[in-house]
């Protein structure tokens, strides 16, 4: 028998239905301080302005820290949690035509992940997450990080670890739609610099009375793979830097610009050459009441330098530009059942495999708190192909 397109996509939602289940149990603060995940989250992942603040003050709720979360050993130089917070959170996908494939799929789970963070003292705190299973593999850590506040009383907090370069304006991994943000991840020819994972030092403060934002990142430049010779992370002697600065405007809107300044050696060319990378572009953001959300920026990259080791070729002064709009609704708010998310993916190049169009609907359904399914369809322009994919599955947190 010949099944046809919309049998799949009837079949498909029946199985998005079905395949989730409750999850037992609540995230690992939540379950600290015993409130609902609607506190930092609507919808789980994405966070609220609160779940903002509470994760910028290093994962603490000043107001309801007390000594029984630590181990009373006498030595007030050493903070030991009673109990060790875990989470856990599990993802799920049937999906019809995925990379044109023209294939139906059950990909569940699709990802599994654990996770932990908290203080361990009244200015330090720290935060990982282990990807058990993403596509059937293991990746292991990504995001694992300390946090210390408020340095000498100068209201600047400083990370170090892992973290994904663009999260000061957009928080990739924590995102509603399956479809990522194209120009995010976007590198040309070999060329390591990205705003996705890195390794270095982040700074952050906020001008008071202002309320201006200003970050700073200084990156290794070239991801989070393994380490070389000597455990060397940085393939070469250049680090990268990254300001991002912001500014509220009133209760609903925020503006900022992103600045981008790197070097490094040619990965994969034949003889040894540097290249210079540069990115800038301007972010808004509108939340209105949470309600109605939206996020957009736009990213001019040049890459002085590239090398594409599939052809063989060499590009000078090659141009890279495109963005995003993504928009939120939910009805009701923070209670809302349902929400409906809209995104737009555009990427331009002089390295035209780059090349990228996407436009994406995504319908969720809040199951519970911690559970909620998701439909979704995005249309792709890509270089070569012109196609539409269509999925639906759960996000559990536990």
């Amino acid at each position: 028998m010949k099944i046809n397109k919309i049998h799949l996509i009837l079949v498909s939602c029946f199985v998005g239905l079905f395949v989730s289940g409750e999850a037992s149990g609540i995230p690992a603060f939540a379950r600290k301080y015993q409130i609902s995940c609607q506190v930092c989250h609507s919808p789980v992942p994405r966070l609220k302005p609160y779940g903002e603040e509470f994760a910028a003050s290093g994962y603490r709720m000043t107001e309801y820290e007390s000594p029984r979360y630590f181990i009373n050993t006498g030595d007030d130089k050493l903070s030991l949690l009673r109990e060790v917070p875990l989470a856990v959170r599990v993802d799920g996908i049937a999906s019809y035509n995925r990379g044109n494939s023209g294939k139906f799929d059950f990909g569940a789970p699709s990802g599994v992940k654990l996770l932990s963070g908290g203080e361990l003292s009244d200015k330090l705190s720290y935060y990982f997450y282990f990807f058990m299973s993403e596509g059937g593999e293991i990746v292991g850590i990504e995001d694992a990080f300390l946090t210390y506040s408020n340095l000498f009383g100068t209201g600047i907090n400083i990370t170090a670890g892992q973290f994904q370069a663009c999260d000061p304006f957009y928080k990739r991994e924590i995102r509603l739609t399956l479809e990522d943000i194209a120009i995010l991840t976007s590198v040309p020819g070999t060329c390591n610099a990205s705003l996705k994972y890195e390794r270095g030092i982040m700074a952050d403060y906020e001008i008071p009375k202002l309320g201006t934002g200003v970050v700073v990142e200084l990156i290794n430049g070239n991801g989070i793979g393994n380490g070389g010779e000597e455990l060397l992370f940085d393939k070469d002697k250049y680090k990268n830097l990254l300001l991002y600065i912001s500014q509220p405007l009133g209760r609903s809107f925020t503006i900022g610009l992103m600045g981008y300044l790197g070097k490094e050696i040619v990965s994969g060319a034949p003889v040894t050459l540097t290249s210079n990378i540069k990115m800038i572009g301007p972010v808004i953001k509108a939340n209105f009441n949470e309600h109605f959300i939206i996020n957009a920026q736009y990213i001019l990259r040049t890459d002085a330098r590239i090398f594409d080791e599939t052809l063989g070729t060499w590009g000078t002064g090659i141009d890279t530009q495109g963005g995003y709009l993504e928009a939120i609704f939910t009805p009701r708010g923070d209670a809302s059942k349902w929400y409906f998310t809209g995104l737009l993916n555009w990427v331009e190049s002089d390295y035209d495999m780059l090349d990228y169009k996407s436009a994406t609907f995504h319908i969720g359904h809040v199951l519970r708190r911690n559970v909620r399914l998701i439909s979704e369809y995005s249309y792709i322009d890509e270089p070569g192909d012109k196609y539409g994919k269509f999925s639906v599955g759960f996000v559990a947190a536990f």
